[in-house]
């Protein structure tokens, strides 16, 4: 198993993998350049290292780094000749179908058509060539692959010695009292050596200079940094405040860590340094840099404050800081303790390892279970005001709880035996709470530079592109995890070959590469579409008199043209080809038919709409019950703002399949039916009169066609009348119908008119019968109301129905 030390080697050394490979990995080389009987040597001893059980792993990585070069350049070489072969099949294509018994071809076009396949056959060869070569390097790299990770499973569950029996701890003491007696000797023979004592002489300049920056840097920086950050804390913005902290704040890592740089160059140029202790000096810059950031770290994860961040992980921030620094702590000694025993000769005894490596595991275990009881208390509270539906929520609770489980579990493992199993789970899980903390805070720090340059409030931390920098970056930290948890460069540099090597669908093969140009070609034309949209609607469409219904329909249609013809483009500048995808494609239509048939039909009315433009944006309409102002015609659906402000969103076919009213379509000119009754006695010349006066002093009302006042018939209760008028704008319908409204009300009453109300009056025919009915025992007298409720309940068609055949008189 690898120590810590060569971990954070590891994640130093991604960045510069990831820029070799995006500079390309390699050099191009053809298929005729590739010497096969190298190849075919390097292949076979690949085999023959393959075969031997005890070949070490180092020698297996150094043969899949050839292997994996050689697949590289066999990769390169499959498409060779490719724009050739392409001609060559386009000349065959021209001289017509392959010949037949009964058809067959001429002497000329067959010494054609043979010459021609000759030269295809030719120009194939160095790409078949190197396919079959590939597959071999392929299944090479595969083999050695699964050997490695044989070897890392079958240490991993290596039982040593238990490290609590006492009998393994004279040998961890016989390794600590050896390594001591190294180091003195070292010095010893060092200082005796003449040549070492006059480099120290000539030296105590530069060596006075740099123990006095690691000095500076190591004492009095982190304060300095520290106190600076706090003051940078308070100001007029808190985004602004946070962003400039932050970046001061890494004068936290850098200073300190630059300062034991100058001490370990201090060191060094005494000139007294051996193996052991120069690799003691040597870790020294990676151990305080562990700590260090460890600090860092749960100083900002874990502020104190009155903010949303500040409780955001736990409730207890002074002592979720100070597990976090034992946590950094722990793991500087464990650097140093690997480097003490990085060189020792022979080899530690698998005792002496056990005794060794678990003090600091289980002390580390102690910090990282308080640590997580802290996370996992946070996550309960929360899940109680929130809910735990929280996805933010869920992820705390999940990390907190694995984080209890390992820290319980690896101590015991390291008792029972099994300590690399131990050590693989305890270390990475320290690792990656570091990684998931300084993911947090880069979060956080990209999300206060978007509001901040955006000027959106305060509390908006769920906009949508703030979540898309937090998935961005936990997807760029994936190959960080796989390192923290054991992967090799050489797993991630293999799944990139994989990745970038595409997704085959039958013959079509899709790469990074194609998508990354289909995206890009798109994106651009669809930006020059909407630029050609935007012109259209604002400049030239203006100027040509068309309606504004015309200047959408025009402009929407140059959108779904251009759209169209972008993704078209782009397809074919990616290289896709479709023609193998047409069966999947034919047979996912036919679902898709069935399942998407309603908005089809939506976008085809949508289509019709737009062209046939039967309503137009502004016009006032009614679609069934719905009655407003058409706001908006998209492609699916139409949008109909009420006049209760509410939006109504109609599909397009019920606009074409059913009845629709336009009130506005042409013009805004409209017709106003208002019905008035007036008392029987009243002069009805006089009502007429006065009822056009009213509506003839209307603005909105129409001169021509003039107002006209109907006298339409005797009703129950009054003489019926109508003001019919056309209204110059029928928006305004209502507004006008409550005016005339008000000047009648007021002028019926100046003139003395009165508005009757619905009245009956009943006649009795048969009183006699009901003085009858005086000499019967007297039912139990009801009150008044109860009376009056029966009186009321009488109407006249129960009298029309009576049963006597009398229609009695009433009026």
């Amino acid at each position: 198993m690898r120590g810590l030390r060569s971990r954070l080697a590891a994640i130093f050394l991604l960045v510069g993998f990831a820029v070799t490979l995006a500079a390309g990995g390699g050099w191009a080389q053809t298929a005729e350049q590739i010497d096969y009987k190298k190849w075919e040597k390097d292949a076979s001893r690949a085999e023959e290292v393959l075969a031997l059980d005890r070949s070490l792993t180092s020698t297996l990585e150094q043969v899949r780094e050839t292997v994996a070069d050689w697949r590289t350049q066999f990769a390169q070489a499959q498409n060779a000749n490719a724009a050739q072969i392409a001609t060559v099949k386009d000349q065959i294509a021209a001289l017509g179908p392959a010949p037949t018994e009964d058809a067959p071809d001429a002497p000329e076009i067959a010494d054609r058509r043979k010459a021609l396949t000759d030269r295809l056959a030719q120009l194939q060869a160095p790409g078949l060539a190197a396919v079959e070569a590939h597959s071999r390097a392929e299944g090479l790299i595969r083999q050695i692959d699964t050997k490695i990770r044989a070897r890392q499973a079958d240490a991993l569950l290596k039982l040593s010695p238990t490290p609590i029996n006492p009998v393994n701890w004279p040998a961890a003491l016989a390794v600590m009292t050896e390594g001591m007696k190294t180091l003195w000797a070292e010095m010893v023979t060092a200082w005796q050596h003449p040549s070492n004592r006059a480099e120290l002489r000539s030296g105590l300049p530069v060596i006075f200079l740099y123990l006095l920056m690691a000095t500076l840097f190591v004492l009095r920086g982190p304060g300095f940094m520290e106190s600076l950050t706090g003051r940078l804390k308070f100001g007029s913005s808190p985004r602004a405040r946070d962003i400039a902290a932050g970046l001061v704040s890494l004068g936290q890592i850098v200073v300190p860590v630059g300062g034991m740089i100058f001490l370990v160059l201090a060191m060094q140029a005494t000139g007294m340094v051996g193996i052991r202790s120069g690799a003691l000096i040597a870790a020294l810059p990676i151990a305080g840099f562990a700590f260090f950031a460890a600090r860092w770290i749960g100083s900002w994860l874990f502020r104190s404050g009155q903010n949303a961040e500040a409780g955001f992980l736990t409730d207890r921030p002074a002592e979720a800081r100070f597990h976090v620094n034992m946590i950094g702590l722990v793991m500087a000694a464990e650097i140093f303790r690997n480097a003490f025993i990085t060189e020792v000769r022979p080899p530690l005894s698998m005792a002496a390892k056990a005794v060794w490596a678990t003090p600091l595991l289980c002390i580390l275990a102690i910090f990282l279970f308080r640590l997580g009881i802290l996370l996992r208390r946070r996550a309960n509270q929360m899940a109680a005001m929130s809910g735990p539906t929280e996805f933010h929520i869920q992820i705390l609770r999940l990390v907190s709880n694995a984080v209890v489980v390992i820290s319980v579990v690896a101590p015991l493992l390291a008792i029972v035996g099994y300590v690399a199993a131990a050590e693989a789970l305890i270390w990475p899980t320290a690792l990656s709470l570091g990684l998931i903390g300084l993911l947090i805070l880069l979060q956080r720090f990209g999300s206060n530079i978007y509001h901040l340059a955006v000027q959106s409030g305060e509390n908006d931390r769920e906009a949508l592109v703030p979540v898309l920098i937090g998935l961005t970056l936990t997807l760029a930290a994936v190959p960080l995890f796989a390192l923290i948890w054991g992967a090799r460069t050489t797993d991630l540099s293999e799944a990139w070959t994989q990745f970038s090597a595409g997704i085959a669908i039958g013959d079509t093969r899709i790469s990074p590469s194609n998508f990354l140009t289909f995206v890009l070609v798109f994106g651009a034309l669809y930006t020059v579409t909407r630029l050609v949209q935007g012109a259209l609607r604002t400049t030239l469409l203006p100027r040509t008199g068309l309606d504004k219904g015309v200047q959408n329909a025009v402009a929407s249609g140059v959108g779904y043209i251009g759209i169209f013809l972008a993704a078209l483009a782009a397809i074919l500048a990616a290289g896709i080809d479709l023609s193998g995808l047409a069966i999947v494609a034919g047979a996912l239509s036919v679902g898709i038919g069935f399942g998407l048939q309603n908005i089809v039909s939506n976008f085809v009315a949508g289509i019709i709409l737009l062209i046939e433009r039967p309503i137009s944006e502004g016009d006032m309409i009614q679609v069934g019950n719905e009655f407003g102002i058409v706001k908006a015609i998209s492609v699916r659906s139409t949008r109909i703002e009420t006049f209760d402000r509410t939006d109504v969103i109609v599909p397009n076919a019920d606009l074409v399949s059913g009845v629709v009213t336009n009130l506005t379509r042409g013009n805004l000119m409209g017709r106003l039916i208002i019905p008035i009754g007036v008392a029987y006695g009243t002069d009805t010349r006089r009502v007429e009169t006065i009822l056009r006066e009213i509506a003839e002093a209307q603005p909105l009302v129409m001169v021509d066609p003039a107002p006209v006042i109907y006298f339409v018939g005797f009703g129950a209760d009054s003489l019926n009348f109508e003001i019919r008028a056309i209204l110059s704008d029928v928006n305004y319908k209502l507004a006008v119908q409550s005016e005339i409204l008000h000047e009648i009300a007021a002028r019926f009453a100046a003139e003395a008119i009165e508005i009757p109300f619905a009245q009956r009056d009943l006649w009795i025919r048969n009183p006699e019968a009901l003085l009858g009915t005086q000499q019967r025992p007297k039912p139990k007298r009801q009150s008044s109301a109860a009376q009056e409720k029966r009186q009321t309940s009488v109407s006249p068609e129960s009298i029309e129905n009576d049963p006597t055949g009398d229609d009695g008189d009433h009026s």
